[in-house]
């Protein structure tokens, strides 16, 4: 197995230097800058000023967000909301010792801060949604590219062996770093098993990330297809299918899942809905009841947000659509079962939380990603884009420790006859 290092240009990188100016700008930060000190007396944490000024929780151990530049912070966040706030420490204006911990008291908390008075000043200053939301199958091909070609070798800096880029399963938590590969292998079986596939199957994957599942499932003697949009992983998991031998059972395509043809006794997914953008959602699982076969099973792993805050953000533009994941969202279970039930023949027959484990794979990613920060500079990855990928993993890990964001192994069957 090859994997190739990057030849990044300067220009790929996020530009956060200029900070937002004018009348616009000074009016929103004046309130931005209330809008955190208040967050602090509020919620359990502090602020801390350059001047050594501390706002917030008398406890010392508590986390604590270090303002550099209190003022670029408050601008960035006045005009342009959590984007500000991302941005912001993308430009190293503020720091914290416990970055899980601040964003996991965050966490959900500051739509309920913003005091109503200043509700009205969000349409003024925050940005509406881009084209690139408009998952169409040029522009879903370079949302996906946006993220996942970056490099193979970035992804395998932090990443275990398995190259598995979704939930792992442990078997105890808290998790090792030394158990995550098996970890990774558990959850890949248990979605196998949960859709039933066997010696002889026909398996159909959407989206095969670097190939283990797609590996896993041949093992067992499966006949798999498995399709994505990243030229990388293509590359590699190919490389990986070959490594194996077991080329004459795994089909590695560069394919959209609308595009797919035929009948399959399995079809599995994961974490590959919250990349399609919520338009979408429909024509996802209406090509899941097309595809698989009668008396087949579908078992996908999602990722999902409370029902009320998918329908508040899914035409808001936010900081991880901008930097890390453009175009896509989280659906809301209520969301899958509402498509599911009116608009396919699948029906659910088990859900499984992988909540604290996901929390888990998270933070072993980030310490590894934070470890090799020499290794991944060498690449071609600056201190913008580190900072960036470290407030990623973090922002993640604490939206599953607040249980803000769950994850769900979910298994359907078809409902009577095929449509």
């Amino acid at each position: 197995m090859t994997i190739t290092a990057p030849s990044p240009g300067r220009s790929r990188w996020p530009d956060v230097d200029s900070v937002p100016g004018g009348p616009v700008a000074a009016l929103s930060a004046r309130a931005a800058s209330a809008l955190l000190r208040r967050a602090a007396r509020s919620l359990p944490m502090r602020l801390h000023y350059p001047d050594g000024t501390v706002v917030g929780a008398a406890d010392p151990t508590l986390p604590t967000l270090v303002l550099h530049h209190p003022d670029r912070l408050a601008r960035r966040v006045g005009r342009h909301g959590l984007i500000g706030f991302g941005e912001s420490y993308m430009a190293g204006e503020w720091t914290a010792e416990d970055l899980v911990g601040v964003l996991t008291t965050l966490a959900g908390a500051l739509p309920e801060l913003v005091p109503a008075p200043l509700q009205w000043l969000r349409p003024i200053v925050l940005a509406g949604q881009p084209d690139s939301h408009r998952n169409t199958r040029a522009q879903a091909r370079r949302n996906i590219s946006a993220h996942y070609d970056l490099s193979n070798a970035l992804f395998a800096e932090f990443l275990d062996e398995t190259m598995t880029y979704s939930s792992a399963l442990f078997d105890s938590l808290p998790a090792t770093a030394d158990g995550l590969a098996a970890a990774q292998r558990r959850k890949i079986d248990r979605l196998l098993d949960s859709a039933g596939v066997t010696a002889g199957c026909r398996v159909l994957e959407i989206g095969t990330g670097w190939g283990e599942l797609a590996l896993r499932a041949a093992a067992r003697g499966a006949h798999v297809t498995t399709v994505t949009l990243s030229a990388e992983q293509q590359q590699l998991a190919r490389q990986r299918v070959a490594a194996a031998g077991l080329t004459d059972r795994v089909e590695v395509q560069l394919l959209d899942y609308r595009d797919v043809t035929g009948r399959f006794d399995a079809v599995v997914s994961v974490e590959m809905v919250e990349a399609i953008g919520y338009r979408n959602w429909p024509d996802y699982f209406q090509a899941l009841d097309r595809l698989v076969a009668p008396g087949g099973r579908v078992a996908i792993q999602t990722i999902t947000m409370p029902h009320d805050r998918m329908l508040a953000s899914r035409n808001t533009y936010t900081w991880i659509q901008k930097y890390i994941f453009p175009g896509g969202l989280l659906p809301s279970p209520e969301a899958i079962f509402d498509i599911t039930e009116r608009r396919t023949g699948l029906r659910t027959v088990d859900m499984f939380s992988l909540r604290p484990h996901y929390a888990e794979t998270l933070r072993l990613w980030r310490e590894n990603f934070m470890r090799r920060r020499n290794a991944v500079s060498a690449l071609g990855f600056d201190g913008t884009f580190q900072r960036m990928w470290e407030l990623y993993l973090a922002y993640s890990e604490a939206g599953f420790r607040s249980g803000y964001l769950d994850v769900y192994q979910w298994t359907f069957a078809r409902s009577g006859g095929n449509r």
